[in-house]
């Protein structure tokens, strides 16, 4: 299937739409859900469903990457994308919190699978040394789709089941015009046509032997770090901010003004990862968020000042965390490159639960101003160190496809 690449960025950066519309969307019901008692849900219920959620993520994260490396990426993707689409459009219907709670992790299962391979594709089909603004363009989707589930929560009032609704049908929709424009772009797939060419063996275990034992090992700690910070932020930057003094409706602002300065990072931090060495630069990124991030812990009275410091350290954390899938596709060889995606995304969700868990902890101890900024700080520092102990990738080229582990092949020729 020859597809231009305009059709492969708008198809991939659509599947992880979903994710930010999903992770808003069951924010913006859990207060509804609650003064409603939908099927007796109460806080513990809630807490669970959304907990429960980012599980399935996390396992549907790890399975995909080993699953499109032996059967391809195309097929994998749509198939996560229907999962998701299904059990969310039936999400509203469930009438106890056990059943709500299984339906949010097959969804997650689904909505999991959906960034490592769409992030692999990009990869795969971008120029040689152009891998780390693929993923960043990939995922300034998640912020969009962030924005898209919180108009569309505004829209729809106290109907929280619409927000369902609406994203199973999109997803559905979506998983249609995957079906008849994404192409194929797997290694394995693509030499299993060719009699001529050898079919590269997969091992998911390939992944932690020899020579990418440390390289595995680092990026799972930065990825780990890198969604602690940004699950943490996320969920309870109001609370943080109004415990200093600042005003609730200047707190919910700073949420939207640290959004605002991820996708900003997210533009320009993967061209200059690119350009200037995306190991260098993710650990100037992570460096720069500490920094940042012990600055937060000081009360700040102008609100211009304290808005363009909450904007640059969007800038910088959210940025550092999606770099760190930017140096996937340097290290690893094709054959075992969604493996290895899949498994750093996986084990970056447990710290997507514990960001905002953590916190949480702080904010009940009543200490959450000043000491979780220190503990997002610290965060960000043990970044810094995984992204150090990674070798540094050599310059892809297709030359060097597959020799040694930043090979990255050959782009997939595009019509």
């Amino acid at each position: 299937m020859k597809v231009s690449r305009k059709w492969i960025v708008i198809l991939c950066w659509l599947t992880v739409v979903f994710e930010g519309f999903d992770l808003v969307a069951l924010g913006a019901s859990i207060p509804t859900l609650l003064d409603t008692r939908h099927a007796g849900i109460d806080a513990g219920g809630a807490t669970f469903v959304a907990t429960i959620s980012l599980v399935g993520v996390g396992i549907g994260a790890a399975l995909s990457g080993p699953i499109s490396d032996r059967f391809g990426r195309r097929l994998p993707l749509i198939a996560c994308v229907v999962v998701f689409s299904v059990f969310t459009l039936i999400f509203p219907l469930m009438p106890t919190v056990a059943l709500m709670g299984l339906l949010r992790f097959l969804a997650g299962l689904g909505l999991g699978g959906c960034m490592p391979v769409a992030v692999t594709i990009m990869q795969e089909t971008a120029r040689a040394n152009g891998k780390a603004q693929s993923s960043t363009l990939t995922m300034t989707g998640y912020h969009v789709g962030a924005v898209a589930a919180s108009v569309t929560a505004l829209l729809v009032g106290q109907r929280w089941e619409w927000l369902f609704y609406t994203g199973g049908i999109l997803g559905l929709l979506a998983s249609l015009l995957l079906w008849a424009k994404l192409p194929e772009t797997s290694p394995v797939i693509e030499a299993r046509k060719s009699a001529d060419t050898e079919v590269p063996k997969v091992h998911v275990r390939d992944v932690l032997r020899g020579r990418y034992v440390r390289i595995t090992l680092g990026l799972w700690v930065a990825a780990f770090m890198g969604l602690l910070l940004v699950y943490g932020l996320n969920t309870w930057l109001p609370q943080l901010m109004r415990e200093a003094g600042y005003a609730v409706a200047d707190s919910l602002v700073l949420l939207l003004v640290l959004n605002l300065g991820a996708i900003a990072g997210l533009l320009v931090g993967g061209g200059v990862a690119d350009r200037r060495g995306v190991k260098g630069t993710t650990m100037f990124w992570f460096g720069a968020a500490a920094v940042l991030l012990a600055v937060l812990s000081i009360r700040i009275q102008d609100q211009l000042l304290l808005n363009g410091v909450v904007f640059v350290t969007g800038f910088f954390v959210f940025c550092a965390q999606v770099l760190v899938y930017g140096f996937v596709g340097y290290l690893y060889p094709r054959h075992i490159v969604a493996s290895g995606m899949g498994f750093v995304s996986g084990v970056g969700r447990l710290g997507a639960i514990a960001g905002p868990w953590i916190t949480g902890l702080l904010v009940v101890a009543g200490i959450a101003y000043p000491f979780g900024f220190y503990v997002f700080a610290a965060a960000a520092v043990l970044g810094v160190a995984a992204v150090a102990v990674i070798p540094r990738p050599r310059e892809s080229t297709p030359e060097a496809a597959d020799s040694v582990p930043p090979g990255s092949g050959k782009p997939v020729p595009l019509g």
